[in-house]
Order: structure tokens, then C-alpha cells, then sequence
């Protein structure tokens, strides 16, 4: 009787092998699933992580975006920590996200409470508050410009009426800053209060009905459960919008014009950063400044985070809730 041996086991290196991954699936269809989702890495190493380190290798050179460029170390980080102009920005930036930020923060979150009540046409006036934030900047910049207009402006025209003294808007310091973030604040208070509106919804009814139960007033309800329970929301929307007040350039351009305006009042960081690069051709202090705001933002980030979340995660005496 003839035994026939038994054929060996393929290899994994033998043709007619397949080779498979601790997931059970072979190269080719990994090769396949990374093939997929490949072109979104392709794009953004194109877009976003090349253009990323070349203005980092940028900050270190001095080049005028056509000869070539000469490397100078870390001069042109020297000459920005003594840049008058960009300690003037920072502050302008500053100023202009104090006043536009707290009150656009708040009026955002009442819109919110009001909005979540069962009153009619709820949705008409969600899209009608959500409406600013998706029109072109560059129109509300011109409409404000007429609001603001130091002559013949319409809150002129309004303090006229009233027999008071007018005010040259975009010539005076708190003037140009306060026309800036009151376009912040007109554009950004519908898109925070559709985020609080989703973070109210989630919150359980029973709390509110235990809370009229016991007689609470509107104000109660609005201070004791609803900005407690909307803490993260709040948290998100205060690092988003320090994120956005920190990129503030569209409004004071069109606003104010390069520059910002006299004094430079209404001179932001990134503005700053695009008169450099892009109007006196020095980009790699345009680089330089571009880095120096990424700083900035990550530590008043940082800072805005400790001061919302970190109190709120402490109990009495300082013990961690």
C-alpha cells in the first residue's frame, strides 16, 4: 500500500501564500482600506503640515518671497520681542477680545435660555440668529463702516437726535475698538447661542420642573442649574472664541484699512503678521510673528481653561470635587 505524503504547509514567503495580519486580514486589503483614506493625508501633508514647518524654517530666514534667503537665527525672533509695534498688537488684540468676547459669551447664552423655552417660531428665530455668522465679513465690515462713519455714520445721526455730542468712531483709540468687536459680536453671539441651545436640550427637564415646583423665578433657574449644568459647553466656547479673537484680521482690514487705522488702535496681531509678509515683504518676520501668535494663543488657552474649569472642579476648601 502506497502512503501519499502530505503536502507541507506554504510559506509565507512561497508564491500562492497569503499573509495575514494579527487582525486577520491580508496586506492587499490593508493596502486597500490605507489606499482609501489616503488622499486626506496626501492633502493635508500638502496643505497643512508642508506649509506648517516651512514658515518654522521660514522664522529663521530672511528672504523677501523672490531672491534668496539667508539664514539669520533666531534675529528676526530678537527683533519681535522688541517690535514696539507688535507689543501694540498684542494689546489691541487683547482689548478688542476683552469687550467683545465677555458680553458676546452672555447675550449668546440668554439667546440660548429664551430659545429653549416653548414659545413660537422657535426655528424662525434660530435661523435668523445663526443668519450673521454665515454672511460675507467683507459686507458686514462695509455696513459697519457706515454705522460707525465719523461724520455722517448712523449711531452719529442717532446721538444728533438725542442732543448728544457725536463721536469720531474710527479716529479715536476705544473708538475703532469698540466698532471692531461690536462686528465680533454681531457676527458670533447667534453661532455660540445655537451651540448653547444643543447643550440646554440636554439637559433633563425634571431639573427645571423641580425648580418651578419649588417656586424658583426665571433667574433662579437661569444662575443656579442652567450655567452650572452648560460649564463644559461654556469651557468650549471660551477657548474657541479666544482661538478667533487671537485671528481677528478681516474686520479691522476692511474696517480701518493696513495699519489699523490712526495710532495703529486698531493694529491686530494678524494683521500685523499680513502687513509684514505681505505688504512690506518680509516674511520671515512675517513667519516669526506667525509663531510668536501661536504661543500666545496656546498659553491664554491654557490660562482661560485653568480659570473656567479649574474652579469649578474644586469644592469647599479647596478639595477636589
Amino acid at each position: 500500500m502506497t502512503t501519499t505524503p502530505l503536502a507541507a504547509p506554504a510559506s509565507a514567503g512561497e508564491p500562492g501564500s497569503t499573509t495575514r495580519t494579527h487582525a486577520g486580514r491580508t496586506k492587499s486589503e490593508l493596502f486597500s482600506l490605507y489606499l482609501a483614506i489616503s488622499p486626506f493625508y496626501i492633502l493635508f501633508a500638502i496643505f497643512g503640515l508642508f506649509p506648517i514647518l516651512f514658515s518654522f524654517y521660514l522664522s529663521f530666514q530672511n528672504w523677501n518671497g523672490i531672491g534668496d534667503m539667508h539664514f539669520v537665527g533666531l534675529a528676526q525672533y530678537q527683533f519681535m520681542l522688541s517690535d514696539p509695534t507688535f507689543w501694540k498688537s498684542i494689546l489691541n488684540t487683547f482689548e478688542i477680545w476683552f469687550i467683545s468676547t465677555i458680553p458676546m459669551l452672555f447675550f449668546a447664552l440668554v439667546i440660548a435660555f429664551l430659545l429653549n423655552q416653548k414659545i413660537r417660531g422657535r426655528s424662525a428665530y434660530r435661523i435668523a440668529f445663526f443668519i450673521p455668522n454665515v454672511t460675507s465679513i467683507v459686507a458686514i465690515a462695509i455696513i459697519f463702516g457706515s454705522i460707525f462713519a465719523n461724520q455722517f455714520g448712523l449711531t452719529n445721526a442717532l446721538l444728533s437726535s438725542l442732543h448728544l455730542d457725536t463721536i469720531e468712531w474710527l479716529n479715536t483709540p476705544w473708538g475703532i475698538k469698540f466698532a471692531i468687536a461690536a462686528m465680533v459680536v454681531w457676527r458670533w453671539t447667534g453661532y455660540n447661542a445655537i451651540i448653547y441651545l444643543a447643550g440646554l436640550q440636554a439637559i433633563p427637564t425634571e431639573l427645571y420642573e423641580a425648580a418651578r415646583v419649588d417656586g424658583a423665578s426665571l433667574r433662579q433657574v437661569f444662575f443656579r442649574i442652567t450655567v452650572p449644568m452648560l460649564r463644559p459647553i461654556i469651557l468650549f466656547t471660551v477657548i474657541t472664541s479666544t482661538i478667533g479673537g487671537m485671528q481677528l484680521f478681516t474686520e479691522p482690514q476692511v474696517l480701518v484699512g493696513n495699519g489699523g487705522g490712526p495710532g495703529n488702535e486698531g493694529q491686530t496681531m494678524v494683521l500685523y503678521l499680513y502687513e509684514q509678509a505681505f505688504v512690506n515683504n518680509q516674511f520671515g518676520y512675517g513667519a516669526a510673528i506667525g509663531w510668536g501668535l501661536f504661543v500666545i494663543m496656546i498659553a491664554f488657552s491654557l490660562i482661560n481653561w485653568r480659570l473656567v474649569q479649574g474652579r469649578g472642579e474644586r469644592g469647599p476648601k479647596g478639595v477636589r470635587a
